[in-house]
């Protein structure tokens, strides 16, 4: 029986789901599978394509490689095309269709390349036959695709003609609705299949165009997806034989379950995405096992039940609630009825990582996933909380480590060390988030963070910073190092993979120190003191939260009480929000970021912080302000000011750059300028080697209370930051 090598595709990061799924559907065959970069390899025969094709939910196209052969140029390209015998596959009163992608090739132009492959194949037909097939758009008798990587060309049929995430059921739909092979892999990848319909519900609370339920419901029928297709890519295909694909059909058609026990349920906000799913499920045939109901998020209800229930769902990416505000409330509201549904599982695609964190769940794991050009975020919770083991599936990976390895036990034994004592002291303390490890062995050069989660303080997340190493240490020799940094790391505190945030600190000039390291944009909730407050550890250096300066923090709250306070560079307005949780008459924020000034507004409405008249975040040069304070309607009637400005900055977006050593005694003298005559000023530099001006001290009273400010967890560095009280002359 003749064999075909086969190249099956499907969406991009699921080649493991795809292999599994494939494996199963060529059981009993003797097709042979590999997983490659991209999609999976088979050899097989004709009824593996036929099954493949007819079976597959996570396929997107099936490739038959015909000549896999180097060109160079156009002309080398149109040679090896025309060594291929088209008869075997196509009349010559046939038509084709034919596609190429380039990369890192010679050919650069694919449209004309494709037309290279087409006059090929044409002059063959018209030299021997005197006739020659013709070009068709839709639905052509083969479709002959092309793809040249590194010189290296890819000569296939595409046997599945139209893209097989198309089922046939979805002819309308709502919104920015997921392809269906792509929404099947989700449901996988959360758990979904048939067996698993047994013993659990589904329900979609924003169904739009209801793919996600459809695709439930027909792989609890074990309903073939591709039983609705009338056109595949060998439909006309010389080698197609017609009986053996009938044959095929027959045995999907027998195989589908007519009343499976499932239940499965789809709401939405929209009556017209409704009637849209419903319409969608009637044509795929599954409608009566999907129960569909008009409901708010909000207002969500499901009939009572033991068993758990799979929340999935593709919340709006804005526009359809036309506002960002309305997509923090349904972010908020979809937490709040999934505790209301326990227990449950929530399995979420999301545009807006921002938005996770208000649903105040136990997350299990994450996975980026793209939605056409979209860059999503594919996250699990549950309402349980996670208990000891619950971490997800991602342990990170580890060598034994060599118990005398003359590396590995002194980072070892320090760092046991440390997390004995500082756990100790942060109980005492009621500290959840602190450092545990700060460059304390010269060979070890990095910083280690640990912060709890107030949603489940079973969960913690580790944030490891490499101090770039000085240009005498051989760049292989600190990676190496940094890598055995993060086992030791792993193995001490037993944390799951994707709870270990690791980046190079190197010395930031500029704005550097603001730009993105990555765009996961997923934020975790934790707490200091009376605060609830979001951390980032993925996207930015800096994780939204500086440790260092819990106690200067906590010296605001407790002396904001009934005062009108200014934060200054106030970055995620920590000091802001405890300020006004301290009893604070008024506070100011300012910033010149957008990002951080939504983040801080983030951080205020945790905190139940949403009057924005009391509490207000100004967009402003900050330097420019405190030369102009009228301009932006500020004057001398602040009781605290709180100032901590980077050590440098020049973003394009300031009217001057800032050097803290050059320009702190204009900035202090201006910010004075604020504060009424028994008022406080605050301020911080981390810059290394600050000095105060001599001219502060004659000019106002100051008093040095860095020692004061530098808490257990950060006495192995305590010059990390420099803090003193300023007061205007005769007002101590």
């Amino acid at each position: 029986m003749q064999q075909f090598k086969l190249f099956v595709t499907g969406h991009r990061g699921f080649e493991t789901l795809l292999f599994h799924e494939l494996r199963v559907i060529l059981d009993g065959s003797e097709a042979l599978l590999e997983k490659r970069y991209g999609g999976v390899e088979i050899a097989g025969d004709l009824d593996a394509i036929y099954r493949l094709c007819l079976h597959s939910r996570l396929a997107n196209r099936v490739f038959c490689e015909l000549a896999k052969v180097r060109v160079e140029d156009d002309t080398q390209l149109y040679q090896a095309v025309s060594r291929i015998d088209w008869s075997q596959h196509l009349e010559a009163s046939g038509s084709l269709a034919v596609s190429a992608t380039l990369s890192r090739s010679g050919l650069t132009h694919s449209h004309f390349a494709a037309l290279r492959v087409k006059d090929a194949i044409v002059d063959q037909f018209r030299e021997r036959s005197g006739e020659r097939p013709s070009v068709a758009k839709n639905q052509p008798d083969i479709q002959v695709h092309v793809n040249v990587h590194q010189d290296q060309a890819n000569i296939s049929l595409d046997l599945s003609g139209d893209s097989l995430h198309r089922r046939g059921y979805r002819l309308e739909h709502t919104g920015a609705p997921l392809k269906e092979h792509l929404a099947a892999a989700l449901l996988i990848h959360a758990g979904w299949n048939k067996e698993g319909s047994e013993t659990r519900r589904l329900l979609d609370p924003m169904c739009g165009s209801g793919t996600f339920v459809i695709e439930a419901a027909m792989m609890a029928a074990n309903m073939a997806p591709g039983l609705q297709r009338s056109y595949f890519g060998f439909s006309h295909w010389r080698q197609h034989q017609p009986q053996r694909w009938q044959d095929c059909l027959d045995q999907a058609r027998a195989a589908v379950i007519d009343n499976p026990d499932v239940e499965i349920f789809a709401s939405d906000y929209d009556d017209k995405a409704l009637q849209v799913a419903a319409t969608n499920a009637r044509r795929a045939g599954v409608e009566q096992l999907i129960q569909f109901s008009h409901q708010q998020v909000g207002d969500l209800e499901l009939p009572v039940a033991a068993t758990e229930t799979l929340v999935i769902c593709n919340p709006p990416y804005g526009q359809r609630l036309q506002a960002e505000q309305g997509l923090a409330e349904l972010y908020t509201d979809l937490g709040t009825a999934l505790r209301r549904l326990a227990p449950a599982r929530l399995a979420i695609i999301s545009a807006n990582p921002d938005m996770l964190h208000r649903l105040r769940l136990t997350r299990l794991g994450r996975k980026d996933v793209r939605n056409g050009p979209i860059e999503c975020l594919f996250a699990q919770y549950s309402t349980v909380a996670a208990g000891a083991d619950a971490s997800g599936t991602d342990v990170v990976e580890s060598q034994a480590l060599a118990d005398d390895d003359p590396l590995v036990l002194p980072l070892r034994n320090r760092l046991q060390k440390n997390a004995r004592h500082l756990q100790r002291w942060a109980r005492r303390n009621e500290v959840s988030c602190y450092r545990v490890y700060d460059a304390d062995l010269p060979e070890f050069s990095f910083s280690l963070d640990r912060y709890q989660s107030e949603i489940d303080p079973a969960i913690e997340w580790l944030h490891l910073q490499e101090y770039q190493a000085p240009a005498s240490i051989d760049p292989a020799v600190a990676a190496q190092r940094i890598d055995l940094a993060q086992q030791v790391v792993g193995e001490v505190f037993a944390v799951p993979q994707n709870r270990l945030f690791c980046k190079t600190r190197s010395r930031q000039r500029g704005a550097g120190q603001y730009h993105k390291q990555d765009n996961r944009g997923e934020f975790f909730q934790v707490r200091e003191g009376a605060a609830s407050f979001l951390i980032n550890l993925s996207d930015y250096l800096d994780s939204g939260l500086f440790l260092d300066h819990r106690i200067t923090r906590d010296r605001v709250y407790r002396e904001a009480n009934g005062k009108r306070v200014l934060n200054l560079f106030c970055y995620t307005a920590t000091v802001g929000v405890l300020a006004a949780l301290g009893g604070a008459d008024s506070v100011v924020n300012v910033d010149l970021s957008a990002n951080y000034l939504k983040w801080a507004r983030e951080n205020h409405l945790i905190n139940g912080l949403d009057d924005e008249q009391r509490y207000s975040l100004l967009r402003a040069d900050i330097v420019a302000l405190l030369q102009h304070p009228s301009r932006h309607s500020l004057q001398r009637d602040f009781d605290l000011i709180f100032l901590d400005p980077p050590s440098f900055s020049n973003s394009s977006k300031m009217q001057e750059t800032l050097d803290i050593q050059r320009d702190h005694a204009s900035l202090i003298s201006r910010a004075m300028d604020l504060l009424l005559p028994q008022g406080l000023l605050l301020f911080s530099s981390n810059r290394r080697g600050f000095k105060m001006a001599a001219e502060m001290e004659a000019k106002f009273a100051l008093r040095d209370i860095t020692h004061a400010t530098v808490s257990e967890d950060f006495k192995r560095n305590p010059k990390l930051h420099l803090c003193w009280e300023i007061r205007h002359r005769g007002e101590q």
